[in-house]
């Protein structure tokens, strides 16, 4: 059972990748920040994401803090994280890359990239339940 989780502060962004992640069988988390996210990761019912795609800029704790706190911990060590961000320049990617980023994409994305994303670190959608809950 896996799913992919959205950290990104902005509504519009979370929308677009959820509507295109869930239209081709993906189950969908998403977050507003990063301390949202972090405190539902570490409840004790919580699956392990497949994939998380992680904004940099977000309130509370930048997208490279999450990044580096998750890939400090055995269980997420292995889970791909993509980067999105407004930001293109060499010192961001490079930024990234060290906080344990496993790709970097610059915004506007297309649904087409997302999806390519997807599955290139997930074989198959599957369909979860998640206890009903909604994570927005």
């Amino acid at each position: 059972m896996s799913f992919i989780m959205i950290i990104d502060d902005s509504v519009t962004v979370r929308k677009i990748v959820e509507v295109a992640l869930r239209r081709e069988g993906y189950q969908v988390v998403s977050f507003v920040d990063g301390i949202a996210a972090l405190r539902w990761l570490t409840s004790p019912q919580t699956q392990i994401p497949a994939l998380i795609f992680l904004d940099i800029t977000l309130p509370k704790m930048d997208g490279h803090q999450i990044a580096r706190h998750l890939k400090k911990k055995p269980a997420f060590a292995s889970v791909p994280i993509v980067m999105l961000t407004r930001h293109n320049g060499l010192i961001d990617r490079f930024k990234a890359r060290l906080s344990g980023a496993s790709h970097f994409v610059t915004k506007p994305v297309t649904t087409e990239t997302l999806l390519k994303l997807a599955q290139q670190y997930i074989s198959t959608p599957t369909q979860v339940s998640l206890g009903g809950r909604s994570a927005l």
